[in-house]
């Protein structure tokens, strides 16, 4: 019978009757403990009877007057106890001068059954430096009992504590570094000397590759190692050894850490998990602590998976820094490496780890019997991001005319964080219109909101947005005539995210090359805005200056990178590249070739510029009907897209293929991908 199937009242009874956790007291506790016991053995004496203290001369008085009964010598004080209290000064000069006629509404004085205006019974009196050789004889003379007794001597007290104190700091010291020295020992420093690599519980929800969208070549390289984590014999069988790392490489949110979890998952193994800049803390020596316990728990667990997310926070290449060799980042880096080349061919732990720096990773990091295996995750393909869609919307209900074909070609390098992204701004932008299902106007403002920006609430002044509406019109002409360019999108000049207008381009297929003409034309279209005002208002403004960043970035790249000047041939001029550590910038000489080597560089980079610059505003000047009707219908509408740009200034330079496809997808336009040609003023 389960717990949950007894009575409440049963239940609660057995949860008490079971037994508890025994708990131990710390040894600060006990330490505090002692302490305080001797503070209270210290000052026992004085935690006793009240007793006044009283001056010597009014002692003497008493003594005299008889009314002192014992009196106990202890050093420089005497203890004793009146016969009878007297009464305080103050009162007795009242007493013995009372006033001749007190008003009639006066309060009476105190009485001598007053105790408050009376010393109390016992007393205490400090006795003179000097001796006194009167005291005796007057206090047999008025048979006062006496004794003396020999003062305490609490500097020996004392003496002992602080020993006792040392003692114990020196033998705390010494705990505390043996339990440093043993790793994972369970003093004050075990939480910072453990590692905090978090295990995912194997009852929960398991990732499993049916769970990763895309990536079918990755997941294919990926199952071997699932393969051996389930069936290590039939590896070690042929003498086969399974990779002991896995370095998984990509641009940021393509699904690293979900590949890990997922390997994990389909492997039914315990699954390890932490960031690299959890290795370092302030104290040294930690991080290679943290590592070597948390190896030692993954082969306690065995077969089990090590997952290091963001590995260059800790793996970057050796002897790079100002600081030399010796600080606590590379300390963990050798931690590592001897741990992972420490394995035995037959041990089930595999360390699989992410970046999206591979660049910068220390050489013995990436060699073979470490990390062997080096798998790409790069953004999904077009059926990678259909199946994206599929996989994110599962839990969305969506209407019919959604097409997620039609999604996957609209949304051109995005990732799979991108997409999740997207679907989700759809799902929160219906359910602010009090919709009951997503539609595909809600996937056109979220693909807008994602890659665009939200729509600002700025309010442009007059000539501010004529600015505006004529350079985002050179862009949208040059785009609809001039060939090699990616397909028209949408032009609008509604302040988005940081800019004042955006001219929208979308790839129609997945591209991984680009050829000169169409670089040649990008920088044309780039120049174009800058063109068209200085054509409309005769002066350039400071909108173009995303523009110019941008051209002037592709030109460098044409000139250094791809050899496309003629002057300067088939060679690569790179800088800063191969070390990118401030270090070695420093101590080395990170351009490779001459100051006039740079100087043609400059020459060639301005030329191309030039031909562009040349180029966008003979384009305009010969469309400069386009130009003006672009630009007073982005003044009415403040918004186009491709559709209407056709029915304003005809079809473009593509027009067989335009005309074709928008007539069997008419109610669709693509979205720039993250990596789309965007055009913000």
């Amino acid at each position: 019978m389960a717990a949950s199937d007894l009575p409440p009242k049963v239940a609660e009874k057995a949860k008490r009757a079971q037994p508890r956790e025994r708990r131990t007291v710390s040894p600060a506790a006990w330490a505090l403990l002692m302490l305080l016991l001797l503070a209270a053995l210290l000052f026992a004496r004085d935690l006793g009877e009240t007793r006044d203290e009283i001056k010597y001369s009014f002692f003497l008085e008493q003594v005299k007057a008889g009314n002192v009964a014992n009196v106990e010598l202890e050093g420089q004080t005497a203890y004793g106890e009146f016969r009878e209290p007297p009464l305080k000064p103050a009162e007795a000069d009242k007493k013995a001068k009372p006033e001749s006629e007190p008003p009639s509404n006066a309060k009476p004085a105190p009485t001598a059954k007053n105790d408050a205006a009376r010393w109390s019974k016992t007393f205490a009196v400090i006795l003179p430096p000097f001796p006194d050789e009167r005291l005796l004889p007057l206090l047999e003379e008025h048979q006062v009992a006496y004794n003396a007794k020999q003062p305490f001597d609490s500097g020996q007290l004392l003496t002992l504590i602080w020993l006792g104190l040392l003692v114990a700091m020196l033998i705390g010291m010494w705990v505390v570094a043996r339990r440093a020295r043993d790793q994972i020992g369970g003093g004050m420093l075990s939480s910072v000397l453990k590692s905090p690599a978090r295990r995912y519980d194997e009852q929960g929800q398991k990732v499993t590759f049916d769970d990763v969208a895309g990536l079918r070549g990755v997941k294919r390289d990926l199952k071997e190692i699932v393969d051996y984590l389930r069936e290590p014999e039939k590896f070690q069988r042929l003498g086969a050894q399974v990779p002991r790392g896995v370095l998984l490489m990509g641009p940021p949110g393509t699904g690293k850490t979900l590949l890990a979890k997922a390997v994990a998952g389909e492997a039914g193994v315990p699954f390890y998990s932490i960031s690299g800049s959890e290795f370092i803390q302030l104290f040294v020596g930690v991080g290679a602590s943290r590592v070597r316990d948390m190896f030692k728990n993954a082969k306690k667990h065995a077969p089990a998976i090590l997952f290091i997310d963001e590995i260059d926070a800790i793996g970057r290449q050796r002897g790079a820094g100002l600081g030399g060799g010796h600080d606590e980042r590379e300390q963990t880096l050798n931690q590592i490496l001897s741990e992972m080349d420490g394995f035995s061919p037959t041990t089930s732990v595999i360390v699989i780890a992410a970046t999206n720096r591979p660049d910068v990773l220390d050489p013995a990091l990436l060699r073979p019997g470490r990390f062997d295996r080096h798998v790409t995750v790069d953004r999904p393909s077009i059926e990678g991001r259909r199946e994206l869609f599929e996989v994110h919307s599962r839990n969305i209900p969506l209407t019919e005319e959604v097409d997620f074909d039609r999604l996957a070609r609209a949304t051109v390098g995005l990732t799979g964080a991108d997409i999740r992204n997207l679907v989700n701004e759809a799902a929160l932008w219906a359910t602010r219109n009090g919709k009951d299902k997503v539609d595909k106007e809600d996937f056109e403002y979220a693909r807008d909101k994602v890659l665009m920006g939200s729509a600002r609430d700025e309010v442009l002044t007059p000539r501010e947005k004529r600015i505006t509406a004529f350079h985002e019109a050179g862009h949208a002409v040059i785009a609809w005539t001039l060939p090699s360019l990616d397909r028209l999108h949408k032009v609008t000049i509604i302040p988005r995210g940081r800019a004042l207008g955006v001219t929208h381009m979308t790839p129609d297929e997945d591209r991984y090359n680009l050829g000169q003409q169409e670089m040649v034309a990008r920088l044309a279209m780039l120049l174009a805005g800058r063109a068209a005002e200085k054509l409309e208002f005769d002066e350039f403004s400071a909108g173009a200056e995303n523009d110019l960043k941008q051209a002037t970035r592709l030109a460098r790249r044409m000139v250094t990178h791809w050899g496309m000047s003629d002057r300067l041939g088939p060679v690569a001029y790179t800088t800063s590249e191969e070390h990118p550590f401030l270090g070695r910038e420093i101590v080395q000489e990170h351009r490779q070739f001459s100051e006039h080597t740079a100087q043609v560089i400059d020459e060639e980079v301005a030329k191309i510029l030039h031909q562009a610059a040349d180029r966008a505003k003979r384009t305009l000047t010969d469309h400069r009907d386009k130009l003006n009707k672009l630009a007073e219908a982005l003044l009415d509408r403040e918004e186009l897209n491709e559709q209407e740009v056709r029915e304003l200034i005809g079809p473009s330079i593509r027009c067989a293929s335009d005309v074709a496809d928008h007539e069997s997808n008419n109610s669709v336009h693509s979205v720039p991908a993250a990596v789309a040609q965007t055009e913000a003023r």
